[in-house]
C-alpha cells in the first residue's frame, strides 16, 4: 500500500499556491502533473528520488537552496531514504 507524504496547503489564491511537503521514509507523492511553474525551497536537506516515463533520478536537495521547475513535468516523488525530507513548494499561477 503506498504512503502519501503529507502535504499542508498555506495559501491558496488567484496568484500563487503554497504548499508545505514532508516525507517522512518510505513516503511518496504519487504521480501527478505540474499544473503550473513552481519554486521549491527545501526545508531539510535530503535525497528524493523522481520516478517519471523516461525513468528515475535522485534529486539532492540542500536545506535554504531554491529550484525551479516549469510546469508540465509529470512525477511521482519519493523517500527512499531513512530520514525525513521536506521542502515548501510555491506555484505561480
Amino acid at each position: 500500500m503506498t504512503q502519501l507524504a503529507d502535504s499542508t496547503v498555506y495559501e491558496d489564491n488567484d496568484r500563487v499556491r503554497v504548499t508545505k511537503w514532508i516525507f517522512a521514509p518510505g513516503t511518496e507523492t504519487g504521480n501527478h502533473v505540474h499544473e503550473f511553474d513552481y519554486t521549491v525551497v527545501p526545508l531539510l536537506t535530503g535525497t528524493l528520488t523522481i520516478v517519471s516515463d523516461n525513468g528515475e533520478s535522485e534529486n539532492n536537495i540542500t536545506y535554504g537552496e531554491p529550484y525551479f521547475r516549469q510546469a508540465g513535468s509529470e512525477h511521482n516523488v519519493v523517500n527512499r531514504s531513512n530520514i525525513a525530507v521536506a521542502f515548501m513548494e510555491i506555484e505561480v499561477k
